[in-house]
């Protein structure tokens, strides 16, 4: 028989309440050195999380591309990419006919490739009323952390927020009212110029392999073009500004925790534009840093006013890391820095394929991964497929830059202790179509024929070492140094709301980091 309530001594004494909402806030690009790197500047939101909530210091996103889509899966499904079926941003969230946008042009996006279920699922199974918003600049930011579940989901496109007919058929007045306030198309002309005196910032403000060697100093400006300054105010801070007040617009219309524990997944994308244009080393970045601190600070001051301090559970942590500028990391002494452009040597085997038997491109790189969708019909057409790709591996391993080219089924059951072995098996599931997987050398960025950005995506701590922070009722405050990742999060967060998963995870509860229960 269970007693869930005891009356001792005249006092009532029972089960914590739950959350009322539950926030998780995934910073697109984030890297963990930023919060130590400008600490002494952070008054905002940042250091309000840190002061107050239990940080982990060595958390990761623990497979092998570092992309946002695979990230932001992984975040509420306690699952790795191998297994909710997210491996790449390419084969992510893209559904161009069955998902198509409402009241705008752009790519149609839907969560059909993920498979299983996430923590809102788990939510929505003990609370029926639960409900859920998730906002973000990227589609992928927005419909990855709450998985299959048709709940209230917006991304940025065109300078105004969205979604695809796979949630609704029409935008609620509350979104269509926001969007008629039109702030980004009457940013044309925007500055954005430096928070703090110049004094505050160490970085040279003068390197012209940022931006494409275009608009590499303070101040840059928008375009004074309504619609290009719309298209172009996803890559500054202000596009945070702009998600954070959003949600609240949303949280506040949809009246979340009124019923019982909602969820409210916000992805800040600002970081992620700025450090792929400027490198994790720039002073645009470390500017970004700072204001992204500023706003997090109203954001979270906004959100305590309309719930109090014990009913709000927040989450806080990125998709990926980044790695510099190779040009930055050479001046620096790491000489394996280079820009790895596998184009030609992909051209030449589809060239070669295209000559003997006609048809597309066979062979597809992405990000490391080397997939071959149509092997049947290679094969059927007398094409010894496996020579293929063996000559293919040999190209790669010839390539600067390029530390190791593997068959995903000669990873498997090797030594997890190697952090790129155990980031591939986590990454690749056998049925994936994968032929093989390509690591680069350290400081060694993939890149794109006269797309000269800094980039992620690789198996290197650079690219995986995320910041991770839990705060609210039943979280224990303190720094822990202990090796976790981001599929942690949801069986945590499962635990503090007394939540079953519907499934086996990957992850395990922080047990250090929460309150004992009595």
């Amino acid at each position: 028989m269970s007693i869930p309530l005891l009356v001792l001594a005249g006092l009532a004494i029972g089960p914590a309440p739950k959350p009322r909402l539950v926030v998780v806030i995934t910073v697109d690009q984030l890297r963990p050195d930023y919060l130590d790197r400008y600490r002494t500047q952070l008054v905002g939101g940042l250091t309000w999380l840190l002061r107050g909530g239990a940080y982990f210091a060595d958390a990761y996103q623990d497979h092998a591309v570092t992309e946002t889509a695979p990230g932001h899966a992984t975040v509420l499904s306690g699952r790795w990419p191998a297994h909710t079926g997210i491996i790449s941003n390419a084969r992510g969230v893209v559904d161009l006919l069955a998902a198509r946008l409402i009241g705008v042009a752009g790519p149609g996006a839907s969560p059909a490739r993920f498979r299983g279920t996430e923590f809102f699922d788990w939510l929505k199974a003990a609370e029926p009323n639960a409900r859920a918003l998730s906002v973000s600049r990227k589609d992928r930011g927005a419909i990855l952390p709450i998985g299959r579940a048709k709940e209230s989901v917006y991304w940025y496109q065109s300078g105004v927020f969205t979604t695809s007919r796979y949630y609704a058929d029409s935008l609620p007045t509350w979104v269509q009212a926001f969007n008629a306030r039109r702030v980004p198309f009457r940013a044309a002309g925007l500055t954005w110029d430096l928070l703090l005196p110049p004094s505050a910032y160490s970085e040279a403000d003068s390197e012209p392999y940022e931006n494409a060697g275009h608009d590499y100093t303070f101040p840059h400006r928008l375009p004074a073009d309504s619609p290009l300054a719309a298209l172009a105010f996803g890559g500054i801070p202000t596009m945070d500004s702009l998600t954070l007040a959003f949600a609240l617009e949303g949280v506040r219309a949809l009246q979340l925790g009124r019923g019982g524990t909602d969820l409210l997944a916000v992805s800040l994308s600002a970081t992620d534009l700025v450090g792929h244009a400027f490198g994790p080393d720039s002073r645009e970045i470390h500017d970004q840093v700072l204001r992204l601190d500023r706003y997090l600070g109203w954001f979270l001051q906004q959100l305590l006013v309309r719930y109090t301090r014990e009913s709000v559970l927040i989450v806080l942590t990125s998709d990926h890391g980044v790695t510099p500028f190779p040009e930055r990391s050479l001046a620096l002494g790491h000489s394996d820095a280079v820009r790895v452009i596998p184009d030609s040597v992909i051209r030449a085997v589809n060239a070669a394929l295209d000559s003997r038997i006609g048809g597309h491109d066979w062979v597809y790189l992405e990000t490391g991964m080397v997939l071959v969708p149509d092997r049947g019909k290679l094969a059927a057409q007398g094409v010894n497929v496996d020579s293929v790709v063996a000559d293919l591996a040999t190209r790669l391993r010839a390539q600067p830059g390029v530390a190791r080219v593997d068959r995903p089924a000669d990873l498997a059951g090797k030594d997890t202790t190697d952090p790129l072995v155990r980031r591939w098996q986590h990454q690749i599931a056998p049925n994936a179509g994968v032929e093989l997987v390509a690591t680069l050398k350290p400081y060694a960025i993939w890149s794109l024929e006269n797309l000269p950005i800094a980039m992620h995506g690789q198996p290197s701590d650079l690219d995986a070492h995320v910041p991770l922070l839990f705060w609210g009722r039943g979280v224990r405050r303190g720094v822990y140094r202990g090796r976790v990742s981001t599929v942690d999060i949801a069986p945590t967060l499962a635990r503090l709301l007394g939540l079953t998963p519907s499934e086996p995870l990957d992850g395990r509860v922080l047990g250090e980091a929460l309150q004992p229960v009595d």
